[in-house]
């Protein structure tokens, strides 16, 4: 499985990256820093699983996630972000899962699995 990680801060990418490369089954095959850029990766590599700062810089959060969603149907999609009211908004808008930076590590395997769980019940 392939994923890309999008987030302005360098450091919360290369903690994803060890957690998501050590843990699962998971080739990280991207990292951006803004949503333009994270819109050019996904179109070159269909990601299974694509995890965004709900505050990236560049396109508006909406927006990018339609964009997002044409670009990679089948892509799971899964908001991060440190902002307590962001949870809601997210998954309002339409993500599969939402972790908060502010949770334990585990808690982004845990949204990652229970993705991949449901898709093998559907």
């Amino acid at each position: 499985m392939r994923a890309i990680l999008a987030d302005d801060d360098y450091n919360v990418r290369s903690a994803l990256r060890l957690l998501l490369e050590k843990e699962l089954d998971l080739d990280v095959t991207g990292e951006v820093d803004n949503s333009d850029t994270l819109l050019e990766e996904v179109c070159g590599s269909s990601p299974d699983f694509i995890l965004f700062d709900w505050e990236l810089p560049g396109i508006k959060v909406d927006k990018l996630l339609e964009m997002l969603r044409k670009s990679c149907p089948d892509s799971y999609v899964i908001g991060l972000s440190g902002r307590p009211g962001a949870r809601q908004a997210a998954l309002n808008a339409g993500v599969d899962a939402f972790v908060s930076k502010g949770d334990p590590p585990e808690k982004v395997l845990i949204a990652l699995r229970g993705l991949l769980l449901e898709n093998k019940r559907n």
